[in-house]
């Protein structure tokens, strides 16, 4: 049975006559690429590479482009995560977490809408800087630190209301010591079409 993910985040418009399918959809949660596949077979087509990418996944991004990659900060600041992010963080129900949401773009074109659950005991001591990240990637700072390691990646099936809303996803929590922050990354089908 997967886990589920029910919130909906809604991105802050930008003008743009698209920017009503830029938002994430309620989205199932499996353990493997495998285990989603036997719900919906089009993972294993040509968002496969991207649910599977090792690694930074934003370095992935930037080697895709052909002229430019940006993040554009849609969000971020302290509110209380999913009750399915909270028991998948082992976190309080309720509890106030840092939560930052992006798209990162590819070529000016937003290609994967990410979010990220950042637990209060995260953000002592050098996890300070995680809440001053702006327009800056946070693979690059979770990548460049030895203290932080990636758990297993899980797949997301999303149940999309909207045409050009992600299909699929992937999320993982990274751990450095006791704590840990999770990690979910939305594709966009230009991404991958």
């Amino acid at each position: 049975m997967p886990s589920k993910d029910f919130d909906t985040i809604t991105t802050q418009p930008a003008g743009r006559a698209d920017e009503c399918c830029l938002t994430i959809p309620p989205t199932d949660w499996y353990s493997s690429l495998a285990a989603a596949g036997l719900r919906n077979p089009d993972v294993h087509g040509p968002a496969r590479y991207w649910l599977q990418v090792e690694g930074s996944f934003t370095r992935a991004l930037q080697h895709q482009c052909l002229h430019s990659f940006h993040v554009e900060v849609q969000g971020e600041g302290f509110a209380v995560p999913t009750l399915e992010e909270a028991r998948h963080l082992n976190i309080p129900a309720r509890q106030r977490a840092w939560i930052r949401e992006v798209r990162l773009c590819g070529d000016g074109v937003p290609w994967v809408l990410a979010r990220t659950i950042i637990p209060l005991a995260c953000l002592e001591g050098r996890g300070r800087r995680l809440r001053h990240l702006g327009n800056r990637p946070l693979g690059a700072y979770l990548f460049s630190s030895p203290d932080w390691q990636r758990g297993p990646l899980e797949t997301g099936l999303c149940n999309r209301s909207l045409d050009g809303q992600p299909e699929v996803a992937r999320r993982s929590l990274f751990h450095h010591n006791d704590r840990a922050l999770l990690v979910g990354e939305y594709f966009l089908p230009g991404l991958y079409r």
